[in-house]
């Protein structure tokens, strides 16, 4: 376990956890983001989209399922909650010294509007670069449609709007991590997410420490 000086030295790092829904993302945050707090670590836990009053208001509409928006209007408006919490959160939090573990960021963006609703990928990329802030490490959980389907049903509570797209849609954002985590395996680690919850966290842990000074 880090001590207070060791954590001190430690430089603050912006880490994300993505994947498809019900792959345990905002699980394994919180349990990443407590692990990072018991070494000595100043930590922001975050989320997309949202993260910061304005973004939030805009999740509420693209998650509410009331507009069936165009690709590239929905992908705009991802942008531009992200903008607002990159400003607002992720920034001041990485200036101050805090790392920051972030439950989705922009390869969400690529993977569900890009691969899962066709937006124009080359746009997307365009504007991930515009924003001029790429996580240190991602954390790419890789969950079955049979594992999902079961934790989604377990849950009992109502499908947002991505939770209920068919299963050919989520085939292809499943696709799409995947291509991302090969395209960047010097950012990228990818986690068998069918695993135990704290085989999970064992397995982000390990690959943190590949990646930054945490112990």
């Amino acid at each position: 376990m880090l001590v207070s000086a060791e954590a001190d030295r430690a430089p603050p790092r912006f880490i994300t956890l993505e994947g498809g829904d019900a792959a345990g993302k905002s699980t394994q945050a919180r349990l990443l983001a407590d692990e990072l707090a018991a070494r000595g670590l100043e930590v922001v836990r975050t989320r997309e989209p949202g993260g910061a009053p304005g973004a939030e208001r805009l999740r509420e509409l693209l998650l509410g399922g009331d507009v069936a928006w165009s690709p590239a209007a929905e992908t705009l408006l991802h942008f531009a909650a992200r903008a607002e919490h990159v400003e607002r959160t992720i920034r001041p939090a990485l200036a101050a010294g805090r790392w920051v573990v972030c439950d989705r960021f922009s390869d969400s963006t690529m993977a569900y509007q890009g691969y899962g609703q066709g937006a124009d990928r080359g746009m997307i990329g365009t504007l991930t670069r515009l924003m001029g802030i790429m996580p240190d490490v991602t954390f790419v959980l890789d969950v079955s449609p049979t594992v999902a389907a079961a934790r989604l049903a377990g849950r009992g509570d109502r499908a947002d709007r991505y939770q209920a797209m068919d299963a050919a849609f989520h085939a292809r954002v499943a696709d799409g991590f995947r291509a991302i985590a090969r395209a960047e395996p010097e950012r990228c680690v990818l986690i068998d997410a069918d695993a135990p919850e704290a085989t999970v966290h064992a397995a982000i842990m390990a690959g943190l420490m590949g990646h930054s000074p945490v112990g």
